[in-house]
């Protein structure tokens, strides 16, 4: 595969990455899917999808991944197994440099995606689908009628605290800090809201029988201890874009999302930014696969660009 020439690289095998490789290939173009997991991202690490429109009652974020896959390569997309080292994006051709060798493309997409920030704690992995979540949107309607808690102070956490309280029994805030980071509409709507929270409290460790069923936390003033009883723990402390490969090369902003608007555009000519990993309001896996298709547009007019040059 060394120097393999294609018209699009796409770096992630995401829903973004193989829709943007979907409408590319329906479009006439050669391309690439360079993932060195398996096919879904994060989303396949979810057990149960059930915001994603045509599955009445509900998929497996793993099945989704390799039917995205599988449909992708349906139209002559190639999927490669490999972890990109190096990225030269700045050049034409564009060349990736891989553990399977280097890739050549006249336009790359870059879906690499965000990881949540998780809390660090012992056995959060193994809870993870089994009481410990984080995301409130995708996993909060398993939890109606429980007691769940939400861990974090700023937007992110008031908004998925809000949301859980519609349709739990008990929701609990927890917060490191003796006031909240997050905007004044938000703090505004907490204060009838029923959400009880927890001051100055961080989670020293995680309660569970096969499954979650509470939080040992502890004060970080007076370092008292104390048990919260919960079935479902929504982490929201941020979220870790894998963007540390372009640095140098595509503008991103302060947290370190690539800089990219509704276009999917970089600053650099032929270079694209979609789902997670791009600058936006709402990251789910149907505004991922939104902007691959929006990609996919724009990259056959850079490239019927390129070819009258």
């Amino acid at each position: 595969m060394e120097n393999r020439m294609y018209d699009v690289l796409v770096v992630g095998g995401g829903p973004g990455g193989y829709t943007a490789a979907l409408y590319c290939a329906r479009s006439g173009m050669s391309v690439a899917v360079l993932e060195k997991l398996a096919a879904g991202g994060q989303m396949a690490t979810t057990g149960e999808i059930d915001n994603y429109p045509g599955f009445e009652a509900g998929v497996d974020g793993f099945e989704l991944g390799q039917k995205m896959q599988q449909q992708a390569q349906r139209f002559g997309v190639e999927t490669h197994l490999a972890d990109v080292t190096a990225a030269h994006l700045t050049q034409f051709p564009k060349r990736l440099e891989t553990s399977a060798g280097a890739f050549l493309g006249r336009a790359v997409i870059l879906a690499t995606g965000a990881s949540a920030r998780e809390l660090g704690v012992a056995h959060e992995a193994e809870l993870r689908g089994r009481g410990v979540t984080y995301c409130a949107t995708c996993d909060g309607m398993m939890y109606r009628g429980k007691e769940v808690a939400v861990v974090g102070g700023g937007n992110s956490a008031v908004a998925d605290a809000l949301v859980l309280a519609k349709f739990c029994k008990k929701v609990t805030l927890i917060h490191r800090r003796d006031e909240l980071r997050a905007s004044k509409v938000y703090m505004e709507a907490l204060k009838n809201s029923g959400i009880e929270i927890r001051w100055n409290s961080v989670v020293k460790e995680l309660l569970f029988d096969q499954r979650l069923t509470g939080v040992r936390l502890t004060d970080v003033k007076t370092g008292r201890e104390s048990d919260l009883s919960c079935e479902g723990l929504f982490v929201a402390v941020g979220r870790v874009p894998d963007t540390a490969l372009f640095q140098g090369q595509v503008e991103m902003d302060n947290a370190g999302y690539l800089t990219a608007d509704e276009t999917t555009r970089t600053n650099l000519p032929g270079v694209y930014a979609v789902g997670d990993v791009r600058q936006k309001p709402l990251r789910q896996i149907v505004t991922a696969t939104a902007d691959g298709a929006v990609a996919s547009h724009f990259i056959e007019e850079y490239l019927m660009e390129v070819e009258g040059q």
